[in-house]
């Protein structure tokens, strides 16, 4: 049986937060081992949360297999699993906040319309600030958003260095709430890394360009800023993200023991060839005392192995 940790150190508590969009694939596999490596190396928590805030996108049943293939794989969260779909009371009282600072504001514009008059930022049209001082005469308010600023936000990521944004020239005024009524991810991942007391969120490379947004909305709650520190992502051989989208194959539980070799390697984790012959618990015992994540140090992309 893996070796149970003497002493947890609570000033680490990380975490791993899917989307039950589908099943576990290689990539979501990387960021879940990543993750649960550097906080058991560091004595510390390890929790897991569910994103269903976006239900549209939500598949049924999709949640407990994502735990159940966690479970396969000796990934168990030390606290009780949360739902982002259960939190909408949290969301609202932040967004309140906002609207009380004079943060947030309503919005009428249509995607269409953004994408008519924008220019192309890092991640898409750069919103132009057309509702800031007020909708527009005889338009209704679909959705909330965040008011940003012309000053760059910087953050040092653990394995990819000194990282800058201007979030008003790249990313433009966000939405915090959804013209369908949802909460926006943004939000959500701030308001459930402040409540759970998170101190380092190890996740995706893809998920970068998003911190400087979760800063700036750290600050304007007066949450505290976890250490971030983002892993290669796994693409396929033509340069793309394994995704859902991607049709990236589901991870295979019947194959735990190879899988998780094969993870270690693609963090450049060098496991012994005589762990091929180990046990899941003896595999990942190695994992977390020989971790080492400064292998990957600046790197964004790995070709994802054939398992």
């Amino acid at each position: 049986m893996r070796k149970k940790l003497q002493s947890p150190d609570t000033k680490y508590r990380g975490r791993f937060a899917p989307s039950p969009t589908g099943p576990l694939h290689f990539g979501s596999l990387v960021a879940a081992i990543g993750s649960y490596l550097d906080a058991k190396h560091h004595h510390g928590i390890w929790l897991v949360r569910m994103e269903d805030l976006d239900t549209p996108r939500s598949v049924q049943g999709a949640a407990d297999e994502i735990l159940r293939t966690l479970e396969a794989f000796g990934l168990n969260s030390d606290e009780p699993v949360i739902y982002q779909s259960r939190r909408s009371a949290a969301y609202n009282n932040a967004l309140q906040r906002l609207k009380e600072i004079r943060m947030s504001y309503p919005c009428s514009c249509t995607r269409k319309e953004i994408a008519d008059s924008a220019l192309y930022g890092i991640e898409g049209p750069v919103y132009p600030g057309t509702c800031r001082n007020g909708v527009p005469t005889g338009r209704e308010e679909r959705a909330w958003r965040v008011r940003t600023e012309n000053e760059p936000i910087f953050f040092n990521d653990t394995l990819q260095g000194r990282q800058v944004q201007c979030l008003e020239s790249e990313i433009g005024d966000f939405v915090v709430k959804r013209a369908d009524g949802l909460h926006a991810y943004q939000l959500a991942v701030v308001v459930d890394d402040a409540f759970q007391d998170i101190t380092h969120v190890v996740r995706g490379a893809d998920l970068m360009a998003s911190t400087p947004r979760q800063i700036h909305l750290q600050r304007l709650l007066d949450f505290p800023t976890p250490e971030y520190m983002h892993l290669p992502i796994a693409v396929n051989g033509l340069g793309e993200k394994l995704s859902k989208q991607t049709l990236a194959t589901a991870v295979n539980v019947d194959h735990s023991v190879p899988t998780l070799l094969a993870v270690l390697a693609f963090l450049r984790q060098r496991p012994p060839v005589e762990l091929s012959e180990g046990s899941l618990d003896e595999i990942l015992n190695w994992g977390i005392a020989h971790w080492q994540p400064e292998n990957i140090t600046g790197c964004l992309q790995f070709s994802a192995p054939p398992i």
